[in-house]
């Protein structure tokens, strides 16, 4: 086991929290700390760093529990403003996809497709006290009569909404290029011909996993804002890759590890959880998301002064690689590099198109920081962290 000159126990911690005497700072704060005492001299000053990151999380949804009608029902088929949610849970219990689309969209018959409206936009309505339309079917039971309820309903009518995402925060992952001869359109949005752009995402240095690489702080019951409330980590997120290779600083060079979170609905805010329409792609929802990662000792100082200039991100071809399954990259760029609006490829330079929001994420994170210097949210220690590789 390594031994540190911090030790600090979450208890330690969360007592300097409520006592207000807590020094609390957002990641991109701590770069520069770290450099000038240094990582013991860094640990033995800050106690909690804040991270952070918006933007469209596909893998999203809502488990919602529409309360039962008189006379009671079983519903086998629910809708939200005519966005489909899966029923098969329970009487009244259904979910919620964020990139489900509305009924009668027209999808890509009409190319490329608009998708304006699907489960992501149906949470957003929800948070911003806007009526939905509720239509449920049901076959009917001798305990569950009803064969049919319509009715509209605000957030405050359903008996419980929880955001539950099964995979969120993804550490790293590509910079999207399309190196053939047409426009395509994409979960990274739209790219243009003959790598005519390049598409990325995530927050970088802000980003939470980028901030605790192996995952050392962060499991089940990590304590998280999660779209303008308090949520929770409660298990790894598909698609979870802790065995991606690493730079000698433990960063991730391609996709690794994922959260899977969920918070209640009812104390988010609209602002931090916007439904997403991706032309020629469908619906998402994109979410705020802030970790807090306690300074426990300095090898944790260290792995929060992480910098985008650290960060290598592959170029993957989306034209013709990517949907043919083929694994290949065509170099690396930094974070830095990406978030300098140009990049160098191919002997030529190529604009950058950013999915996340940066600005986003450090409101996040120094709402996050608020919070824990007010007291009003302490950290919750993980029963167990992520599984690493």
């Amino acid at each position: 086991m390594a031994k540190f000159k911090v030790n600090k126990t979450y208890k330690e911690i969360n007592d300097k929290i409520r006592s207000g005497d807590v020094v609390v700072v957002t990641a991109e704060e701590m770069i520069d700390i770290v450099k000038d005492k240094g990582p013991v001299g860094a640990a033995k000053h800050v106690d909690v760093v804040t991270t952070a990151t918006f933007a469209p999380m596909c893998s999203s949804g809502a488990f919602i529990n529409i309360g039962q009608s008189v006379p009671t029902i079983k519903t086998s088929k629910v809708w939200f403003n005519n966005v489909p949610a899966y029923a098969g849970l329970a009487a009244v219990d259904c979910y919620l996809g964020a990139t489900e689309p509305c009924e009668d969209d027209p999808l890509n018959k009409v190319w490329p497709g608009e998708f304006n409206y699907g489960g992501g936009h149906v949470i957003h309505d929800l948070l911003a006290g806007k009526k939905v339309h509720l239509k449920a079917k049901s076959y009917g039971t001798s305990c569950y009569p009803n064969k049919e309820l319509e009715k509209d309903v605000k957030l405050a009518d359903l008996r419980q909404a929880t955001l539950c995402n099964p995979r969120n925060g993804y550490q790293n992952y590509n910079c999207a290029v399309n190196l053939t001869g047409k426009t395509i359109y994409t979960y990274m949005g739209t790219l243009k011909p003959k790598a005519g752009n390049a598409n990325y995402s995530t927050s970088g240095q802000l980003s939470p996993l980028f901030n605790d690489p192996y995952y050392k702080t962060i499991g089940l019951g990590t304590r998280i804002f999660l779209g303008g409330g308090e949520g929770y980590v409660t298990w790894h997120g598909t698609q979870h890759n802790p065995s991606a290779e690493r730079t000698e600083k433990g960063i991730p060079k391609t996709p690794a590890g994922t959260i899977w979170v969920m918070g209640d609905i009812k104390q988010m805010k609209p602002e931090w959880v916007v439904g997403v329409s991706i032309l020629g792609y469908g619906n998402s929802l994109a979410v705020g998301m802030g970790v807090p990662i306690p300074i426990l000792n300095e090898e944790m100082a260290q792995f929060t002064a992480v910098s985008d200039e650290d960060i290598p991100v592959q170029i993957v071809d989306y034209g013709n690689d990517y949907p043919n399954g083929i694994n290949k990259n065509y170099g690396y760029v930094t974070y830095d590099e990406l978030k300098g609006g140009m990049i160098r490829f191919k002997g030529k330079d190529t604009p950058t198109v950013p999915l996340s929001s940066v600005s986003k994420a450090r409101e996040i994170a120094e709402i996050l920081k608020k919070w824990i210097k007010q007291e009003k949210f302490t950290l919750g220690e993980p029963q167990f962290t992520l599984p690493v590789g």
